[in-house]
């Protein structure tokens, strides 16, 4: 499951979706904290490999995508932190009907994400991206689902950038916010490491083959994938929001 996990996350995010479920089918006595931090350790190293290569094939700019990682990572930790003095019931029950939203956009906006056209990068443009890192990061270290989706939609929709560089774009966020919540939990003694690592080997795979894939196929296969993921995540989560007690 990991190894599939690192194939799907690689070309539009949606990796968790795969990982998570197979992780407590597999421990079901295991604490869920500690399940969900080596998701984090196995998911880091998977998301990582597939930014070094999008990276050889793809050039972003870093003036939008820096202070974005460098937010990702501050609102990660705070989301982790606030884990234990907040419910994540609302964002659980809230959760399908956003991802429905961003469906239905893109939907709807077939030529969205098609053509690589950024946008001047100037104060404006970064301020956009430290508040997309600090929003999607705080999401991805409270709750989860979903993240790499959002960072997707979120980088083509407010920079221009198309599928293939939003990707390369998200893989970078996401390094960064999985990599603060490790820190977090790890502070809090909550991961099974030899588990996370054995399965990192595996997501790592899975991305090399995932990354390939998008590079090889471009935008239209990646916004496809994406199209894919998010209503199966839709489903998912409703789901397990509405019909699982």
């Amino acid at each position: 499951m990991a190894f599939f996990a690192g194939l799907v996350d690689a070309v539009a995010g949606g990796g968790g979706l795969i990982q998570v479920p197979a992780l407590f089918a597999t421990y079901p006595d295991a604490p869920p904290a500690t399940l969900l931090s080596t998701n984090k350790v196995s998911a880091v190293g998977g998301t990582l490999n597939a930014a070094r290569r999008y990276l050889r094939h793809v050039s972003l700019p870093w003036a939008v995508v820096g202070p974005a990682i460098v937010a990702g990572f501050i609102g990660s930790l705070m989301g982790a932190n606030a884990v234990s003095n907040f419910p994540a019931e609302p964002l659980r029950k809230a959760l399908p009907f956003v991802l429905l939203f961003l469906l239905l956009y893109t939907w709807f906006q077939p030529s969205l994400g098609e053509v690589h056209a950024p946008k001047a990068v100037g104060r404006h443009q970064q301020f956009k991206g430290i508040v997309l890192g600090l929003t999607i990061g705080f999401y991805d270290g409270f709750f989860g689902p979903g993240t790499g989706s959002f960072l997707l939609f979120g980088f083509v929709r407010f920079f221009g950038f198309d599928f293939l560089h939003a990707s390369a774009a998200t893989k970078l966020v996401n390094v960064a916010t999985n990599l603060a919540a490790i820190l977090m939990l790890a502070s809090l003694g909550q991961i099974n490491w030899s588990l996370g690592f054995a399965m990192m080997v595996a997501n790592i795979a899975g991305s090399q083959f995932g990354s390939r894939l998008a590079i090889k196929h471009g935008s239209t296969f990646v916004r496809k994938a994406f199209l894919v993921i998010v209503t199966t995540l839709i489903l998912k989560s409703a789901w397990n929001a509405y019909f699982i007690n």
